[in-house]
């Protein structure tokens, strides 16, 4: 068996991964898993990974979890261009140092954006009060300014003068509260300059390909309230 890869492009690391592996035609068959439908509890999917999270990725009879992971493991094992994830060692250091970053800052202040604006009230019908809701805008824009300020700065992209790993997973998390409604490039023209280059770098087709399902987030029907009991605990632990 050759290489799986566990996704739902609902979630930001899993499109990270799925345009990482398109862009770099890495051979891969897709395994969907559904997050809304809560098919990542399953006990079958626990099987490939106990955390029951995605992505989640096969290869052979090596099973591997963790975006961050699975990309720097693709990096290695397919002849991808250098920029992804630079043999220099400062270079690679300034990918690193994005990467370790963003877990608790700018992933934390997209996904609570999302739920708090959207998925919530919209879609599993709990209502989010208006201060619950201006202070996670709040953290999200300070995020914004760190990223901007700290890593972006005057640079064409995140780490540098080409794209990397840092800009993809940056990209994805950001189209989160994109998803949601939330103006997060207007007020920020460097912001807005450096989405246009990561788009161009990775393909415009295959960035909107990757995107579509978050886009049209705001669509979903409302839960069903046996697939809302089982997502809730999730949910909330994961937007803690």
């Amino acid at each position: 068996m050759g290489l799986e890869l566990y996704l739902d492009l609902l979630s930001q690391p899993c499109r990270a991964v799925y345009i990482f592996a398109k862009k770099n035609g890495i051979p891969f068959e897709l395994r969907v898993v559904d997050l809304i439908k809560g098919q990542h509890l399953s006990d079958a999917f626990a099987q490939v990974n106990p955390l029951k999270k995605v992505p989640a990725l096969k290869d052979g009879d090596f099973t591997l979890t963790e975006s961050v992971a699975i990309l720097l493991y693709l990096t290695r094992k397919y002849k991808v261009p250098d920029y992804w994830y630079p043999q220099d060692l400062q270079a690679r250091a300034r990918v690193d140092e994005y990467l370790a970053w963003q877990h608790t800052t700018l992933r934390r202040s997209c996904l609570r954006a999302l739920w708090h604006k959207m998925m919530f009230p919209v879609f599993l019908g709990e209502p989010v009060s208006p201060q619950t809701l201006a202070a996670t805008l709040v953290e999200l824009d300070v995020t914004l300014q760190l990223l901007e300020d700290k890593f972006l700065q005057n640079k064409a992209f995140l780490t540098g003068p080409h794209i990397s790993l840092a800009d993809l997973v940056a990209i994805t998390e950001l189209m989160h509260p994109v998803g949601a409604g939330c103006q997060v490039f207007e007020g920020r023209p460097k912001l807005a300059t450096w989405r246009q280059r990561v788009e161009a770098a990775v393909g415009e087709d295959l960035f909107q390909e990757a995107h579509e399902v978050i886009l049209k987030a705001k669509d979903f029907p409302p839960a069903d309230p046996t697939i809302k009991q089982k997502l809730m605990p999730w949910v909330l632990a994961m937007i803690q």
